[in-house]
């Protein structure tokens, strides 16, 4: 597999971009209707997406061996931007919301692992972007609690 991408514009004078992957999958992106179709998603927001993807992969794989299955995983991640341009992400925060009869302290190694060790793409990132990385035991926001599992941004990374 190549770490190689193509994008190509469908119609230069808008802006949709349709990136290959060197796996061979497709990505559309887009942007709002001031400028494009909004038939994809931004750049940005796949940004949050491959962080999402990758973290969620480790903390899944991490729990399988650990022989913990979740019942139900979801994970929510919200970035926030620089006023000023290029926007890039100031503070990202990770939210690993998990369901079922699962050992507390195997989710939040599992995704302590992920924060500080294994997720490339949580490594990328924090080189410019401070990210949190918490768990929730269930879905609800008044259910249980969050808890802040680790720190990584420019500074490093490090636990609560």
């Amino acid at each position: 597999m190549s770490n190689e991408v193509m994008a190509v514009f469908g119609d230069p004078q808008r802006m949709q971009v349709e990136a290959t992957t060197g796996s061979g999958h497709r990505i559309v992106l887009d942007t709002g209707p001031e400028d494009g179709d909004d038939a994809g998603a931004r750049p940005m927001e796949v940004l949050l997406a491959a962080l999402a993807g990758c973290t969620s992969m480790d903390v899944a794989s991490i729990l399988r061996k650990k022989r913990q299955v979740p019942e139900r995983y979801e994970i929510a991640v919200r970035g926030e931007r620089a006023e000023e341009h290029p926007q890039v992400f100031t503070r990202i925060v990770v939210e690993h919301r998990v369901g079922g009869a699962l050992d507390e302290e195997a989710v939040r190694r599992s995704v302590e692992l992920s924060a500080t060790r294994y997720c490339p793409v949580n490594a990328m990132l924090s080189q410019g972007a401070t990210i949190e990385h918490w768990y929730r035991m269930g879905f609800d926001p008044d259910e249980g609690r969050a808890v802040l599992v680790a720190v990584s941004g420019p500074e490093g990374s490090r636990s609560p």
